[in-house]
């Protein structure tokens, strides 16, 4: 049976998620945790979170998470999810600056004086249903539709140095960075937990992958 650590530093809706797991297979067994033996002992990792990457990583190096992080990114089926996603990169502008994991190198960005098509005003947070455009034919992707739409709750985007590390791109209202790979790394800026059908089947996705492109 496949095991499952999702990374517990106290930000994030960790029931959600771990429950969301839970219902995608009866061949997953889900552990809430922030043990480093257990999390590089898991076959798979979720890495989620919501709030302000500050706290997320002073958090994870106060646990000692951030160097558990960084290997279990480099050796096991890795997801990342909102704020863990923005954490995974190497500087964000939140918080008047907050250095990141620099597992992927590039910056976090805020939305800034958002308009639509018609000059109307956009409201920031980013929040509720946006679509996705798949950029490639990663694994994750199997069985959900192109352009099929994800739950989003988030001020700041990514903006990878790499653009060949970008998986999936959105509108508010510009093309931005839905979702990141990198070898064994997918992260995600919506909330698959959140997103009904799509969301669900990326998870079973996640659960069934074995870290390869």
């Amino acid at each position: 049976m496949r095991r499952v650590a999702v990374i517990d530093y106290g930000m994030g809706n960790l029931r959600s998620v771990s429950k969301a797991l839970e219902a995608v297979s009866n061949q997953v067994a889900v552990e809430v945790t922030s043990d480093p033996e257990l999390i590089l002992s898991a076959s798979h990792i979720v890495f989620p979170g919501v709030g302000a990457i500050r706290d997320c990583i002073s958090e994870l190096k106060r646990l000692g998470l951030d160097d558990v992080i960084k290997e279990a990114s480099e050796t096991k089926p890795f997801l990342g999810i909102c704020l863990g996603m923005q954490a995974l990169l190497t500087h964000s502008e939140e918080n008047n600056g907050t250095d990141g994991l620099d597992i992927i190198k590039g910056d976090v960005k805020r939305f800034e004086k958002l308009v639509d098509s018609d000059g109307n005003k956009l409201k920031v947070p980013h929040m509720g249903w946006n679509q996705v455009h798949q950029s490639d034919n990663h694994p994750l992707w199997r069985k959900i539709e192109q352009d099929s739409r994800f739950y989003f709750v988030h001020s700041y985007y990514v903006s990878p140095t790499d653009n060949d590390v970008v998986a999936g791109t959105s509108q508010y209202p510009e093309s931005f960075a839905a979702a990141l790979q990198r070898d064994n790394v997918f992260a995600a800026q919506f909330h698959p937990e959140k997103s009904q059908r799509a969301g669900l089947q990326l998870l079973e996705n996640f659960v069934n992958w074995d870290g390869q492109s």
